[in-house]
């Protein structure tokens, strides 16, 4: 984007479902845009009303198009930028704007930073309401470009046209190898170049494109759910190890045969080349057998000497050198002397488990999906840990008072729950367990914010710490220590 020539205009065309008549295709003039408030969006305020607003950044004054509006609050997207915040700079992506990733690539990343620690402060303000010490300064990632370790990539018949390539009336080629766009979910960005992923990711995925193309193959048609080539799967390590996953919507073997083939000569350094058939309506593959076309099912992550063996349904956090920063807060705030029982709640593939084991008499790790457990269990193995212990489960199901008879009650314990955080079973038993410490690691200060609020009836918040995990998104993942009041 120009910053020289204030003007723009939207790529989305306007939802006004649900809108009121006098609200539908009005344009909010001169609005300024004052703070960042909750999932990246702007704030600014018409008419005692809040503006919410996206792809833009406190300063810019702007005209905005309402899509969205209740009593209380407005939505809206920019149609013209009258002034540039002095606070922003350049993207380096040519897709910014319109892919849905990386929306803060136009916020210098020492605001970025302060910003996510604002919002982590303003959650647990709104919605904690318990006394907090001074949230710490946050931990930033070394690296701001290149530090995702797994991208999803959609084939798609329904490739995103520009306003102007619609308007040039020509025919242009509907397939595409990207990412969603925004609020539609059958139309696919086609992505060049992408700085979330380094190695091989973007030679493999254009190459793969390429050669889909000159090969006629069909690319998939989401609404009819038809089509061959149907999702690409690309995953890291900073061992310098590559998985590639293809997802085929139509069991075709001559032609599964042929792209596999492609990518396996093409590129020798895959290290873990797996394919997926699946006609589901969904992507999603857990369910799913995944066939090893060569190389290991597998490919290995290292941290702190410790090896980490990670398979195609594994999850395995998305920046691996930041993960390592996140674990030693985690760590850190435990303070594990060396005599403690701790519960790793939603353990995953014992990761945290393992990387605290040193330091505890016995790690007891508990997880939702069989799989990722299987994982836990055998990254022990690989490294020599023998005080680890790790069952699969609901966890509001299978942390209850007979689990506790059985094992040994914790001393600390670790939870790292998904977005939704903690089941408010969850909260309840950790309520009864009255372990002497909680160290809550989340993705969603929100939710985090909400579980805090229960766990304040026998709990005190003593340490916060922000680790920005994404660079150049809204997300902030957060590190609390919680000691049991006397």
């Amino acid at each position: 984007m120009d910053f020289r020539t204030p003007k723009f205009e939207s790529p989305f065309f306007p939802n006004f479902a649900g809108m009121s008549r006098k609200m539908k295709n009005k344009v909010v003039t001169n609005l300024q845009i004052e703070r960042i408030a909750a999932e990246g969006k702007c704030v600014g305020h018409h008419e005692g009303k809040v503006v919410f607003v996206s792809n833009v950044a406190p300063g810019d004054v702007v005209d905005v198009r309402i899509t969205k509006g209740k009593s209380s609050f407005m939505e809206g997207e920019v149609v013209h930028f009258h002034q540039y915040s002095k606070d922003r700079i350049e993207p380096f992506c040519s897709h910014f704007g319109t892919c849905g990733g990386c929306k803060w690539q136009h916020i210098d990343y020492d605001l970025q930073k302060e910003y996510k620690r604002q919002q982590v402060v303003d959650q647990f303000q709104r919605i904690a309401k318990v006394p907090i010490p001074e949230v710490r300064p946050i931990l930033g990632s070394a690296k701001t470009q290149y530090y995702r370790n797994k991208l999803d990539f959609t084939f798609s018949n329904k490739k995103w046209l520009t306003m102007d390539q619609i308007r040039s009336g020509e025919d242009f080629d509907r397939n595409a190898l990207g990412f969603h766009i925004p609020k539609m979910f059958d139309k696919i960005i086609n992505i060049e170049h992408c700085y979330l992923q380094g190695g091989l990711s973007n030679e493999i995925r254009n190459d793969l494109r390429a050669f889909s193309l000159a090969n006629n193959l069909s690319f998939y048609d989401i609404r009819s759910n038809a089509g061959l080539l149907r999702n690409l799967i690309i995953r890291t390590t900073t061992t310098n190890q590559t998985m590639v996953i293809v997802q085929f919507g139509e069991n075709d073997p001559e032609s599964i045969q042929l792209v596999m083939e492609f990518l396996h000569v093409k590129f020798p350094n895959i290290t873990s080349l797996l394919y997926v058939i699946n006609t589901k309506g969904n992507e999603t593959y857990n369910d799913l057998e995944l066939v090893t076309f060569a190389g290991l099912p597998y490919i290995e992550e290292e941290m702190e000497g410790l090896e980490f063996r990670i398979g195609p349904k594994s999850f395995y956090q998305t920046n691996s050198e930041q993960a390592f920063e996140l674990y030693k807060v985690a760590r850190d705030f435990a303070d594990l002397q060396g005599n403690e029982i701790v519960y790793d709640l939603y353990t995953g593939t014992g990761t945290i488990a393992n990387f605290v084991a040193k330091k505890a008499k016995q790690v007891i790790g508990l997880e939702y999906v069989e799989a990722a457990i299987e994982d836990a269990k055998l990254n022990s193995q690989l490294n020599g840990i023998d005080n680890t212990l790790f069952y699969a489960g609901d966890m509001k199901d299978i942390l209850n008072e007979e689990f506790v008879a059985n094992h040994a009650a914790p001393d600390v314990i670790i939870t790292d729950p998904p977005r939704a955080g903690m089941d408010e079973k969850v909260v309840e038993m950790l309520l009864r367990l009255e372990a002497k410490k909680i160290v809550y690691v989340s993705c969603n200060p929100a939710t985090q914010a909400r579980d805090l609020a229960l766990l304040g009836e026998k709990y005190a918040v003593k340490k916060v710490q922000p680790v920005d995990m994404f660079p150049q998104t809204y997300h902030v993942e957060n590190v609390v220590l919680l000691t049991l009041k006397k």
